[in-house]
């Protein structure tokens, strides 16, 4: 999720500003193959992670399921005695 919210930070790479001190005016240009191929890798990335995850939380149900307890419960109640 984190990712989402670095996006906007990422396409600002994308971008070209220019400052024409003669008329003091600034343009601003976008790279709109270079920000479409950030956002595809950032999709990419967030995919990569969600299956990851995905694939983490499916190995550990794997291992509880594989989790042998045994549990030895003492019923001599005459050593309970206060």
């Amino acid at each position: 999720m984190r990712i989402m919210i670095a996006l906007p930070l990422l396409l600002l790479g994308a971008c070209n500003v220019t400052k024409d001190g003669n008329n003091d005016t600034v343009s601003v240009t976008v790279n709109e193959e270079l920000a479409a191929n950030t956002a595809a890798n950032v999709s990419n990335d967030v995919q990569n992670i969600a299956a990851d995850v995905g694939n983490t939380v499916e190995n550990t149900g794997d291992k509880l399921k594989n989790t042998d307890v045994d549990v030895k419960v003492d019923t001599n109640t005459q050593d309970n005695k206060q």
